[in-house]
């Protein structure tokens, strides 16, 4: 017998209070290595085998997930690209995709650039297979993951995209969030997801969104749901769902409207919880 079912076998089998767990992955089920440990996979098997549903929900475009999913043998649905992609991720196949407004986000940045002088910018393009696009200047936080660096930021314009990264050479990512939504905020969202990670997105698109999309499609409503998250881009989500955890390496922000305060990431926050509700 493997450790994982001898571990999953001390938990009753019984009704859970929330029938849909949404986990953001990065600061959330992933630790800070990138990996997802034991625990928390055996947390959440025995969570659906005892009748609720996982949802993955992730600021991360389908191409910069895919290979966390595929390493948990997720098969369901997944919300990606800070909720304007559900993935399918047992088939390999985007359900929706919500595009972002090229002239829209001209415009957007033209304003904020006026405020806080030139921007270093980063473009998700949209698809499976989608690049993000790396221009003169951004700061990549990621490991071989799919980028292409380009030579002039004109090139982020070329095909449809997502969303737009966005980084400043003095203003940190609180400042230049703040500076982004007073000047452009009637003409496209704006939200943190990470350090470092300030992001141009479709107006009114948020992780909540996407996940009452996906919900719907699984017959979950909110009041079935309790979200997991560290982030401010979290927020929406936990204002969604029946209940919101905040992890104890989260943004004060997200702590301050959490209904409730985890471990970290690194301390198997989501577990710690979800070991909870199954008693």
């Amino acid at each position: 017998m493997s450790s994982s079912r001898t571990d999953r076998s001390r938990y009753p089998r019984g009704p859970l209070p929330y029938r849909l767990i949404a986990t953001d992955l990065d600061g959330t089920l992933l630790r800070e290595d990138g990996t997802v440990s034991q625990r928390s996979r055996d947390a959440l098997a025995a969570a659906t085998e005892a009748g609720a549903a996982h949802i993955i929900v992730t600021g991360r475009g389908v191409p910069w997930a895919r290979h966390i999913l595929d390493d948990l043998d997720y098969r369901g649905l997944a919300v990606c690209g800070q909720g304007g992609q559900v993935y399918h991720a047992g088939e390999h196949r985007l359900l929706t995709s919500v595009t972002l407004d090229r002239q829209l986000a001209g415009l957007a940045l033209a304003k904020i650039e006026a405020e806080t002088g030139p921007l270093a910018l980063a473009a998700s393009r949209d698809g499976l297979r989608g690049e993000v696009l790396i221009g003169p200047g951004y700061r990549t936080q990621e490991g071989p993951l799919p980028s292409v660096a380009v030579d002039h930021q004109d090139e982020l314009w070329s095909a449809p995209i997502n969303k737009i990264y966005l980084q400043h050479p003095e203003l940190d990512d609180d400042a230049l969030t703040a500076v982004a939504r007073t000047v452009a905020g009637d003409l496209v969202g704006v939200t943190m997801a990470g350090p470092g990670i300030v992001e141009i997105l479709p107006l009114g698109l948020t992780k909540a969104t996407g996940l009452s999309l996906a919900a719907r499609r699984l017959g979950f409503r909110a009041a079935d749901t309790i979200a997991f998250g560290d982030m401010p881009n979290d927020i929406p989500m936990f204002g969604w769902a029946a209940h919101g955890v905040a992890m104890a390496n989260a943004h004060r922000e997200l702590k301050a409207v959490a209904d409730e305060i985890t471990a970290s990431n690194d301390e198997d926050g989501i577990a710690v919880v979800v070991e909870r509700l199954l008693g």
